[in-house]
């Protein structure tokens, strides 16, 4: 497995904490400002630039970007125009040696929680979500139309990315719900996603980000899924949880319901070898949050849980 960790596209606190752990490689953010230009070269070969520069190798994309993609889930009048941009984007994702992009199919309503200063070990804060405490958005979406949606990107965008050699790893919804008010929701179960992978297009270049919290809190049997989808993992998001879908919590990575290094050894019995990084992370004693579930201390203490729980499996890295 590649040891990752998530970046801006701009130098925070968290490059930094991250090489000091020993991170090496990046699963990066896309600048947001409206001057990068998807189909301009020299913008992709600056912002990897920073990175090399700093001793980040940018490995993937995380989100497919929303001002292009929220068009695209929506299937609003804007929706060509926005695949015609993400497909600008892949012969340059392969200059600048970037294989694979994460793309999640939530449209109208993102990832969500209701809360995020649920109190966790010894006083950190961590996101919750309770259904109880939602309050519909007023927009409105079907799961028809949605599949829909979906079957038209995914036939537009799959052919162009076999070309380059790009991969997309589709995120399941988060949190797993049917429903948030009027706005319906697919990529809720291992079954829904199996046919939004395996059944609308065939193709190795359309996989999965094993997000593995969302699986578990779906109620999946995580060591089973990991094998069912071992051929089509090209991203994972390592990440403990407890509860269920209508209500559950972040925890840190050693203190949820999941066991994180028995699941570690199935990726590796697998003959799954991605990118690997830590996600959702507590907010701890001190911090002034800026994005809950990504502050630094919290991604301190998780990069070196996993950083600690690959070296005993697969060895020290050398």
């Amino acid at each position: 497995m590649l040891l990752t960790d998530y970046f801006k596209s701009e130098h925070d606190a968290a490059w930094d904490i991250a090489r000091q752990c020993g991170v090496r490689h990046g699963v990066i953010r896309l600048p947001e400002d409206g001057r990068f230009d998807y189909g301009e070269l020299s913008h992709w070969k600056s912002v990897c630039g920073r990175f090399t520069g700093f001793g980040i190798t940018p490995v993937a994309i995380e989100p497919m970007p929303n001002e292009l993609h929220d068009h695209i889930k929506a299937g609003d009048d804007r929706r060509d125009e926005a695949i015609a941009k993400v497909i600008s984007m892949f012969p340059h994702m392969r200059a600048v040696g970037i294989e694979t992009i994460c793309f999640n199919f939530m449209a109208h309503i993102g990832w969500l929680r209701t809360s995020s200063k649920y109190p966790e070990r010894g006083g950190a804060l961590v996101t919750e979500f309770n259904m109880a405490d939602f309050r519909p958005t007023g927009a409105k979406i079907t799961a028809e139309e949605l599949w829909d949606n979906y079957a038209y990107f995914v036939k537009a965008v799959v052919p162009e990315a076999e070309k380059y050699g790009i991969r997309l790893a589709l995120h399941p919804d988060d949190p797993p719900v049917p429903c948030l008010g009027d706005v319906e929701r697919i990529m809720i179960s291992k079954a829904n996603i199996r046919r939004a992978v395996y059944d609308i297009v065939k193709s190795e270049s359309l996989g999965i980000t094993m997000c593995q919290a969302n699986y578990f809190i779906m109620g999946e049997d995580l060591e089973k899924t990991i094998g069912e989808f071992a051929d089509r993992i090209y991203l994972v998001h390592f990440r403990n949880t407890t509860g269920k879908p209508e209500r559950f919590r972040e925890t840190f990575h050693d203190n949820g319901d999941i066991a994180m290094a028995e699941l570690m050894k199935t990726y590796i019995r697998n003959n799954v070898n991605v990118p690997v990084r830590v996600d959702h992370v507590p907010t701890m004693a001190g911090e002034q949050s800026t994005l809950p579930g990504y502050d630094v201390l919290g991604r301190m203490f998780a990069i070196g849980y996993l950083k600690g729980i690959l070296e005993a499996i697969e060895g020290k890295e050398k």
